[in-house]
């Protein structure tokens, strides 16, 4: 895959295939090492991400991998962060194993926001009107010029170049659904569905609101338009990593039936720092 590099604000992060066909992101942005799909043998997989975080300095390995590989990943000093249950094609679940190679990383976990989410799970928020004139559709080619000015307006940094029309070009030519929401014809919030055909399950992603339409629950209705098209595409479970410092997001999730599923601590250059992510799935 291109190493999209340089661009305004980026985090210069690479994604490319290692060993056996696994699928890694990492760069000092995230200050880590991120493998995102695991094939062939774990051992030899993360004999390479420990090789290259020690070569780069990086302060943590994340790693998604299937229940089955986990265990090997526990004897090798990784802990489980999160998990989803029946993540691969309905079955198998999926783990989200840390390594902190660093004991900086830990410093100023988020508390406060930790105890506010316990709060949160606790009440059980739900669905708030939509004010009127707003309107869901599935985006294309032709709206990458919004899209990314957009991006660049809402996130001063993220862990992926969505900045960049070659990139959203690129990764729609892929595995990437975009959706967003008109206001009088022009395109005020946005997200994106991140899926697997083979695993039939998808990562609701990317959501973003232009600063002045925020407050109006518009993340809320991307969310219902994606999960009804990702329902027709016979996609079984959904998820979200979504910053644990975004009330707003966290309650988008909630008040849909999502389920907690653990902390990502200090995993994500998001917003100009380093944040913790919660993990949320949904069955559809």
């Amino acid at each position: 895959m291109k190493d999209y590099k340089g661009g305004m604000r980026m985090n210069n992060d690479i994604i490319e295939e290692i060993t056996e066909g696994s699928l890694i992101q990492h760069g000092k942005g995230n200050d880590r090492v991120y493998l995102m799909s695991l094939k062939g043998n774990p051992v030899l997989t993360i004999q390479k991400i420990q090789q290259l975080a020690s070569l780069n300095k990086y302060s943590k390995l994340f790693c998604k991998v299937p229940k089955s590989a986990a265990p090997v990943f526990f004897a090798n000093g990784f802990l489980l962060e999160a998990f989803i249950p029946k993540f691969y094609s309905g079955k198998e679940d999926v783990f989200f194993v840390s390594k902190f190679l660093n004991a900086d990383r830990l410093l100023n976990i988020e508390n406060k926001q930790l105890i506010g989410l316990n709060k949160l799970l606790v009440k059980q928020p739900t669905k708030k009107k939509i004010p009127k004139g707003y309107k869901a559709r599935t985006l294309n080619t032709s709206d990458v010029q919004q899209i990314t000015k957009i991006y660049q307006d809402v996130f001063t940094t993220y862990p992926f170049p969505i900045h960049e029309p070659d990139y959203i070009i690129k990764t729609m030519d892929e595995n990437l659904q975009y959706y967003g929401v008109e206001y009088k014809g022009k395109l005020v919030a946005l997200s994106a569905a991140e899926i697997d055909l083979d695993g039939k399950n998808a990562e609701m992603t990317d959501f973003a609101t232009h600063f002045s339409h925020q407050g109006n629950n518009l993340s809320s209705v991307l969310l219902e338009a994606m999960e009804k098209t990702m329902k027709k595409q016979g996609i079984k479970t959904v998820y979200t990593i979504a910053r644990l410092n975004s009330i707003p997001m966290n309650l988008t999730f909630l008040r849909f039936a999502y389920e907690y599923s653990g902390t990502l601590i200090k995993n994500t250059n998001i917003g100009g720092q380093i944040e913790s992510m919660n993990v949320y799935y949904k069955h559809l």
